[in-house]
């Protein structure tokens, strides 16, 4: 039994009968019948009336004029950085990569299936830090980048949790310096941003742009992703490239490398029943950010951010951040951590343990990327310069990081659209409990 259940700060409080999720796949029947279809209909692979179908739906939904159903939002991510590199640096030979002794910049707090693809083509990321405004891309630390690598062409950029980043801001910075955007919008589908002022969904702010239908995102079809563009070129490129670069020959005839990245019609089916739930999904994670938000406001504590005026998000998953001020001693090794309870005071660890000690889900913020072990040894850029090697022991202080503290001081709470207002309320007790 977790010692949790013996600690008389939570006495009175029970385990949830049922596990309380981070974020899972929420059906509503439809998905069903277009799934009977294709198996009905013999129409099971990688082509279909699902796929055609819901390619023109996301196109129209986000306002671009191509998308292109692949399997996974990682295959997107790859073909779109792929196409960049191509656009950039030409067509590489088939053992190597576009990106070939090109260094790429990078959103630094994501999931690595957003910085991957630049390995896939044979790149070199250089970590952008994190600003605090939105936990998204620093314009400022991006601004110095280019002044360190002034030959960059390429930027990656992520829509961390939902929340758009400093779109405006970025584009103005990569235009400026002639880079091409592969925009990240896995996590943000659904979320505007307003850009010259308009309001205009993520997934049409890069040059490449990617959404994912991962089993834990707001809309799923168990898996599956799209590239969304404005170029037919482009989205036909893309096509080829996912059905293995056949030619139209009587044989299979291939001139380029390609890859078995087409989404299936069964997936498809999935997708196109979720579709007409999507703004009903956002609305559920919205609200489930507003009840914590005012039920954690008597904490030390604070939301994930978002810039009220510019970016509407789509709230895919709430999080918090404990005030510095309030932080418990902790720390964290490679694959374990130790913490200390201080009255008044907590950290993430003891939270999620807390909360996993009451049958609910939670997990720390994402790792940035130049912290991975595999990406130790790349460039890592703040507002302030270079980041690494920025510690003395002779003189005090050291580089500011703010992806590193925001890891440090960060969790992300129970999100699912299916937690019922009095098992949330359960969960601000459990937190409140840990300040204790």
């Amino acid at each position: 039994m977790s010692s949790f259940h013996n600690d008389p700060r939570f006495a009175g409080i029970e385990p949830f009968p049922t596990k309380v999720w981070l974020a899972t796949p929420t059906m509503h029947g439809e998905e069903q019948q277009w799934v009977d279809e294709a198996i009905r209909t013999n129409w099971v692979s990688t082509v279909g009336a699902n796929i055609n179908e819901i390619e023109k739906q996301v196109a129209n939904y986000v306002g671009c004029k191509h998308a292109v159903a692949l399997s996974c939002g990682t295959a997107a991510l790859h073909l779109a950085t792929k196409l960049a590199g191509e656009k950039l640096y030409g067509q590489a030979r088939p053992n190597a990569g576009t990106l070939q002794g090109h260094r790429v910049f990078c959103s630094d707090m994501t999931f690595d299936a957003s910085i991957n693809p630049v390995a896939y083509e044979d790149g070199e990321a250089v970590f952008i830090d994190t600003e605090s405004d939105t936990w998204n891309m620093s314009p400022e630390a991006l601004e110095k980048a280019f002044e360190l690598y002034p030959d960059t062409r390429l930027v990656v950029v992520a829509h961390l949790y939902g929340t758009p980043g400093k779109a405006e801001q970025i584009k103005a910075i990569c235009d400026s310096h002639g880079a091409l955007i592969v925009e990240d919008a896995a996590e943000s589908f659904g979320s505007k941003y307003l850009l010259n002022g308009q309001w205009v969904e993520t997934g049409t702010l890069g040059d490449y742009n990617c959404i994912s239908f991962n089993g834990n995102k707001i809309i799923t079809g168990s898996a599956g992703g799209m590239f969304l563009t404005d170029s037919e070129e482009d989205a036909n490129k893309v096509r080829k490239w996912s059905t293995q670069s056949r030619e139209a020959a009587p044989w299979y005839q291939h001139e380029e490398i390609g890859y078995n990245y087409r989404m299936s019609n069964i997936i498809a089916g999935i997708v196109r029943g979720q579709l007409p739930h999507l703004d009903e999904h956002i609305a559920q994670k919205k609200a489930i950010y507003e009840r914590y938000k005012a039920g954690l406001a008597d904490l030390p504590v604070k939301m994930n951010p978002f810039d009220a005026e510019k970016s509407q998000p789509n709230f895919w998953l709430s999080c918090l951040i404990i005030d510095e001020e309030a932080m418990a001693p902790m720390v964290r090794g490679e694959q374990d951590y130790l913490y200390i309870h201080e009255s008044g005071k907590s950290s993430p660890h003891e939270i999620l343990d807390a909360l996993a000690a009451f049958n609910a889900e939670g997990r720390p913020i994402w790792k940035p990327m130049h912290m991975q072990p595999i990406y130790r040894t790349h460039a890592f850029i703040t507002a302030e310069g270079n980041g690494r090697g920025c510690t003395n022991a002779y003189i005090a202080g050291s580089g500011q990081d703010v992806g590193a503290d925001i890891f440090r001081r960060g969790l992300c709470l129970p999100s699912d659209n299916k937690m019922t207002p009095a098992r949330q309320d359960r969960v601000i007790e459990i937190i409140h409990r840990c300040f204790m």
